[in-house]
């Protein structure tokens, strides 16, 4: 039996959640969301909580994501999910053109400007090199901060670019003199 699977989800009071089939929608403070769960998988309100079932042993595989992706829109619109970036260099840094629009200053020859989607917001600290992104959606916080990291990968050898708040770098060490 799935451990996490098991595990039955907490519902605060301020959320609704609609079963209808195989779409899951949960409303919250922070907004609406519709989750789609595998076959196989129902859920049910008991008591303040979800539970997730499957129908047999063939369904197991799914069993936890099901419960983990019905746990993260739960978290999302009570809580909302972010993910913080560094941007590390010389003259490398990130401004906000409007209220969808990153721009990128990350020593290319010209800015890159990234469009955020509709239901993820940004926010850039007054340094300009630390940037906030939040939402409802785990994935899709996630994607863009994935994205916004790929503009400039940290280099190995010198630390500079675009990296997740904390991400530990090895460094690697450069040439030698020839003698």
């Amino acid at each position: 039996m799935s451990r996490i699977g098991k595990k039955p989800i907490a519902v605060p009071k301020d959320v609704k959640i609609a079963i209808n089939g195989n779409v899951v929608t949960v409303q919250g403070p922070k907004g609406k969301m519709d989750t789609t769960v595998p076959q196989g998988v129902k859920f049910e309100q008991k008591d303040g909580h979800l539970v997730a079932t499957r129908e047999d042993d063939s369904r197991a595989a799914v069993h936890g994501l099901a419960r983990a992706l019905l746990n993260n829109a739960v978290h999302g619109v009570t809580a909302g999910w972010s993910k913080e970036l560094e941007i590390v260099g010389i003259g490398y840094k990130a401004e906000m053109k409007g209220k969808d629009v990153v721009v990128f200053s990350l020593g290319y020859s010209h800015p890159i400007e990234y469009p955020l989607p509709s239901d993820i917001q940004a926010v850039v600290d007054a340094k300009q090199t630390r940037l906030t992104i939040s939402g409802i959606n785990r994935q899709k916080v996630g994607q863009v901060a994935a994205e916004m990291r790929s503009l400039r990968p940290p280099d190995p050898y010198k630390n500079k670019g675009v990296r997740y708040f904390g991400e530990k770098l090895k460094k690697k060490v450069g040439k030698t003199g020839a003698k």
